[in-house]
C-alpha cells in the first residue's frame, strides 16, 4: 500500500513541534487520549484535507521513548478501527517506522466525509497542539461540511421526508441518551434540529433515508421492502406445508426485538438422559449466532431500489438466512468472515451500535462460528452471490 504520507515528512512531523495535524505519545498506555486524537483527526476541524499521524513511541521532544515496537501494540492499535467506539468507523492505517533513529508506531489517520466523528458519543476536535471536546459552533462547522452527493444511500435525504416523519419522542427518549454522552445532553442547550443534524439524521432540515429507517413512525411507507420475513416451514423444500409466518416491520428496534423473541420461541431444547442424574439440555440451534446472523442481515443489506425483505427461512434440516445486495466495498470472498469489513449502510450500522446490536464492528461471523461450534452444529454455510447473501445453518448434531 501505498503510504499516505513519505517517510521524510513523518521525520519532518518528529522533530517538528506538535500541531494540530501531529500528536505524539510516549507509549500506547493511555488508550482512551490515543481515540480521542483519532476522532479530532478524522473531524479535521481546521479543514487541511490532509491526514493527521499520532506517533507512539517519542518523547514530547521528539526523542526516542525507548518502547519497543511489536505485533501485540500494532494490533492494539489497529483494533481502535473497528471497536465501534469511534463513530462513524474512522478511516486509518497503523504502520511500524524507523524516524530518526527512533522505533515508532505511526497512526494515520484521513479527514472524514461523514462528520462530526465522535467517540463514545463525544465530539473531539484539534485546536493547535490540543485535542478538546468540540463546542456547538465547531459541531455546525462540521455538520455543515457534509456533501450529500456522494454518499451513501442512508445518508442522503428523502426529499420527499420532513422532520415530523421522525418519531421524535422516540429519538429524544430512546436514540439521543445512547448516542449522545448524558453529560453533554445535559449541557447542550442547541435546538433539536441542531442536535439532529449533528448526529447526520438530517440534511439541512430533510431526514436522511437511515432515519427514517431506524427512528420513523412508518419505515415501510419508504421503503416497502424494510422488514423481516420469517417462515417456519414443515419440510426440507419451500413447497412444503408453512407452519407458521411472520412479517415484521417497524423500527430497528422493534424488529429487532421481535426477531429475538420468535428465533428463542422455536429454538428446540433436548435432553440428553445420559449423561447421570442431572439432565444436560442442550438447542438444535445457539440463539446468539441466529440473532448476529439476523442483525448482519438487517444492517449490511441493500435498500435503494428493492422491496425484498430480509427472509429467514426455517426448515425442518436448517435455516437459510437471506438478505438482498450481495459484498459490498473491500470485503470480497477471500477475506469475508474474517473479520474485514466495509459498509454499504454506515449510519444505519452507526444506529444499531447506538441501539446495542452491533458490540464491535467485524466480529459478526467470527462469533457465528464460534457459538455454532460450541453448541455442536456443523460450521455455518455462505452462498455469495452479486445479488444476494444466503447464511444457511444446520442444527446440532
Amino acid at each position: 500500500m501505498t503510504p499516505l504520507i513519505s517517510d521524510l515528512e513523518l521525520e519532518a512531523m518528529l522533530s517538528d513541534l506538535e500541531s494540530d495535524r501531529v500528536e505524539r505519545k510516549r507509549s500506547a498506555g493511555d488508550f482512551k487520549a490515543i481515540c480521542r486524537n483519532i476522532c479530532a483527526f478524522a473531524n479535521d476541524l481546521p479543514g487541511h484535507g490532509k491526514p493527521g499521524v499520532i506517533l507512539i513511541g517519542v518523547e514530547d521532544d521528539g526523542s526516542c521513548s525507548e518502547n519497543s515496537v511489536g505485533e501485540p501494540l500494532l494490533r492494539q492499535l489497529a483494533g481502535m478501527r473497528d471497536d465501534g467506539n469511534i463513530l462513524p468507523l474512522p478511516s486509518m492505517i497503523v504502520q511500524k517506522k524507523i524516524l530518526g533513529g527512533c522505533e515508532v508506531a505511526a497512526v494515520l489517520v484521513q479527514p472524514s466525509e461523514d462528520t462530526p466523528a465522535r467517540y463514545r458519543g463525544r465530539v473531539w476536535v484539534r485546536v493547535g497542539p490540543t485535542t478538546r471536546q468540540a463546542n456547538p459552533d465547531e459541531e455546525q462547522r462540521l455538520a455543515e461540511r457534509r456533501r450529500a452527493g456522494d454518499r451513501p444511500f442512508d445518508m442522503r435525504p428523502s426529499l420527499d421526508a420532513a422532520l415530523d416523519d421522525l418519531d421524535l419522542s422516540y429519538v429524544e427518549s430512546r436514540y439521543l441518551p445512547r448516542a449522545v454522552a448524558q453529560d453533554v445532553l445535559e449541557e447542550n442547550r442547541r435546538p433539536r434540529i441542531q442536535q439532529l443534524r449533528s448526529l447526520r439524521l438530517l440534511e439541512g432540515d430533510i431526514p436522511v433515508w437511515g432515519a427514517l429507517l431506524g427512528l420513523s413512525r412508518d419505515p415501510l411507507r419508504w421503503i416497502p421492502g424494510a422488514y423481516v420475513l420469517l417462515l417456519r416451514i414443515a419440510g426440507a423444500t419451500i413447497t412444503d406445508p408453512i407452519k407458521a409466518q411472520y412479517r415484521l416491520t417497524g423500527r430497528f428496534e422493534e424488529v429487532l426485538i421481535r426477531s429475538d423473541q420468535l428465533l428463542k420461541s422455536h429454538i428446540q431444547v433436548g435432553i440428553d438422559l445420559t449423561t447421570g442424574p442431572r439432565d444436560t439440555r442442550s438447542p438444535d440451534y445457539p440463539l446468539q449466532a441466529l440473532q448476529q446472523l439476523v442483525y448482519n442481515a438487517v444492517m449490511h443489506r441493500t435498500y435503494e431500489g428493492t422491496s425484498i425483505p430480509v427472509r429467514i427461512y426455517w426448515y425442518e434440516d436448517r435455516i437459510e438466512i437471506t438478505n438482498p445486495g450481495g459484498l459490498y466495498g473491500r470485503v470480497n470472498p477471500d477475506n469475508f468472515g474474517t473479520g474485514a469489513t466495509d459498509y454499504r449502510n454506515p449510519l444505519l450500522a452507526e444506529i444499531m451500535y447506538n441501539l446495542g446490536y452491533a458490540q464491535q464492528f467485524g466480529l459478526g461471523i467470527p462469533l457465528v462460528r464460534e457459538k455454532l461450534a460450541e453448541n455442536g452444529n456443523p460450521p455455518p454455510e455462505f452462498s455469495l452471490e452479486p445479488t444476494h447473501i444466503t447464511a444457511t445453518v444446520r442444527p446440532a448434531v
